[in-house]
């Protein structure tokens, strides 16, 4: 009697803590569209954006780490130290001749850099120059909007999520002594505002940004398995990936999660 009681306790705890699960889930931060602003965009590259390859985020082969050729670099004022790395854009040609017809819109996403050029004047060339927001489209991404020989051409453009297949994907570099993981095929904001890591004999260390999508920490976490703690930087939702890496991890690895953003 005394055991059948406790069979039922214990099943009914489960039931209850399976329901606080389902509706924390259900309030879980889901990113949303922002309103339409205006800016400009350029290109860079030829036809097979070989020259958008690695960037400033870290992400390395856009084709092999699943961003392709829909991409671009952001001015300074998107790219946000960083943090903008990840994030996804709508963006459709508008008030130009070279713009195409119905202003199509195309999406892309945030994986490199384009720098100020103050030898340039910022109405002339300088088009990445603070405070101006500025895409600088891989090209067959600015084909999708307007004529390549317009060279820039005037947009709209606003926030989306991002749509992707799959879990997070941390890419390991380092030592024994320093872990640097660069986080790719984020979903819903697409960023990530802070991480952690933990070790299977360690308890969350906190790591800190690095540049672009990367984030380090410095601890000895060799034979361990690895799990990570991400937050995004636009949502603020926080998500678990656990034992992402085995404990015979190794630098330039690739490991992906079962695990991503709303």
């Amino acid at each position: 009697m005394v055991s059948s009681l406790r069979l039922w306790q214990f099943s009914f705890l489960l039931f209850i803590l399976t329901v606080i699960e389902k509706v924390i889930a259900g309030y879980a931060p889901v990113f949303r569209p922002t309103p339409w602003q205006l800016a400009h965009a350029t290109f860079y590259g030829d036809e097979t954006a070989s020259e958008t390859m690695g960037g400033a985020c870290g992400y390395g082969n856009l084709f092999s780490s699943g961003y392709g050729t829909d991409t671009a670099a952001l001015s300074s004022v998107l790219f946000n130290n960083g943090y903008g790395c990840g994030q996804c854009f709508q963006i459709r040609c508008v008030q130009s001749q070279w713009c195409y017809k119905g202003s199509p819109v195309t999406t892309v996403t945030a994986t490199n850099l384009c720098p100020p050029n103050w030898a340039q004047d910022s109405n002339n060339g300088g088009w990445c120059n603070p405070p101006r927001t500025h895409f600088d489209m891989s090209k067959p991404a600015f084909m999708k909007i307007a004529q390549w020989k317009a060279g820039i051409v005037p947009v709209m453009f606003r926030r989306v999520p991002c749509i992707q297949k799959g879990g997070l994907r941390f890419t390991f570099q380092g030592n024994g002594y320093w872990l640097l993981v660069y986080v790719m095929n984020v979903a819903g904001g697409g960023d990530i505002a802070q991480m952690w890591v933990k070790g299977s004999k360690t308890g969350w260390i906190s790591m800190s940004h690095n540049w672009g999508a990367s984030y380090q920490a410095f601890a000895t976490l060799g034979g361990q398995a690895l799990s990570f703690k991400i937050t995004s930087y636009t949502s603020h939702e926080t998500i678990i990936a656990w034992n992402v890496a085995p404990s015979n991890w190794q630098v330039g690895m690739t490991y992906s999660a079962n695990i991503n953003f709303h």
